[in-house]
C-alpha cells in the first residue's frame, strides 16, 4: 500500500561538491528535498521504494548496497544505498537520490530502487507503479527526475516554446495529486524537451490509483533553464 511519496529533482548540481562556487543557488531546491523526504518518513514506512532516469528503457532493479559515484563531475564524491556491497553502479540522477536519502538519516528502512528509461511507455511505467503499491506493508515511493531542459536560450536544450506550459502542467498535477494527468504525459514530447522525470512521474501515477493522497508543491523553479519540482503526496 502507497502511504506516501515525493518528488524531487535529481541534477547532480544540488550535491554541492559538483555545484562548487555556484551551491548556494540551489539552497532552496535542497531544503525543499529535505522537507519532502520528511513528509515520507513521518508516513512511517516498512520500505522506500526509489524511482529515478535510468539510461536503458528498463525497468531495471537495482540491488541494496549499489554505488553511485560523482567522480565524472570532477569530485571525489561517492554515495551508497545502504553498506557498500560493491555491486552495480547507479545512473547519475538515482545517485543523487542516495545522495539525498544520506543526508537525511534513511539508513533503518529497506530502500529499493528502480531506473526507468526515456523510452519506457506510458502504460509499463504504470504497470511498475502498481506492482509497486501491491506489495505488503507500508510503502512510500521516492520519484525522482527534472521537467523540461529547454526553458531559456541558455539551458541544455535551448528554448522551447511548449517547455514552459509542460512543466506548467507537472506541477499542477503535482501539487493537486492527479495520477490522470501525470498519465497522460506525452513520453514524445518530454522526450524532445528533455524531461527526465516523465517516467518516475508515470511510476508514482501507477502506483497512486485510486488512493486518495492529498498534494504539496514544496518548489517551483527553473534555474539554468531546467525545470526543477519538489512536491510531496500524502
Amino acid at each position: 500500500m502507497l502511504v506516501a511519496a515525493a518528488v524531487c529533482p535529481c541534477p547532480p548540481l544540488l550535491v554541492p561538491e559538483v555545484a562548487a562556487g555556484a551551491a548556494p543557488e540551489l539552497d532552496a531546491a535542497r531544503a525543499a528535498c529535505t522537507d519532502a523526504l520528511g513528509v515520507l518518513a513521518a508516513s512511517r514506512p516498512d520500505r522506500l521504494v526509489v524511482v529515478g532516469p535510468a539510461d536503458s528503457a528498463g525497468p531495471e532493479v537495482y540491488p541494496r548496497g549499489a554505488r553511485g559515484s560523482f567522480r565524472g563531475f570532477g569530485v571525489d564524491v561517492e554515495v551508497y544505498l545502504g553498506a557498500d556491497s560493491g555491486g552495480a553502479e547507479l545512473p547519475h540522477g538515482l545517485a543523487v537520490g542516495a545522495w539525498l536519502l544520506a543526508r537525511t538519516g534513511w539508513a533503518d528502512v529497506p530502500v529499493d530502487v528502480i531506473g526507468v528509461g526515456e523510452e519506457l511507455s506510458a502504460e509499463r511505467c504504470a504497470a511498475v507503479g502498481r506492482d509497486v503499491a501491491a506489495r505488503a506493508g507500508r510503502t512510500a515511493l521516492l520519484a525522482l527526475g527534472d521537467a523540461s531542459a529547454c526553458r531559456t536560450l541558455k539551458a541544455p536544450g535551448y528554448l522551447d516554446e511548449r517547455a514552459a506550459p509542460f512543466d506548467a502542467e507537472v506541477g499542477r498535477a503535482l501539487e493537486t495529486a492527479d495520477p490522470a494527468a501525470l498519465a497522460a504525459l506525452d513520453p514524445g514530447l518530454a522526450r524532445e524537451l528533455k524531461a527526465s522525470g516523465r517516467a518516475p512521474w508515470q511510476v508514482l501515477a501507477g502506483a497512486a490509483g485510486d488512493s486518495g493522497l492529498g498534494g504539496a508543491l514544496l518548489y517551483e523553479d527553473a534555474p539554468y533553464g531546467v525545470g526543477y519540482i519538489v512536491a510531496t503526496w500524502s
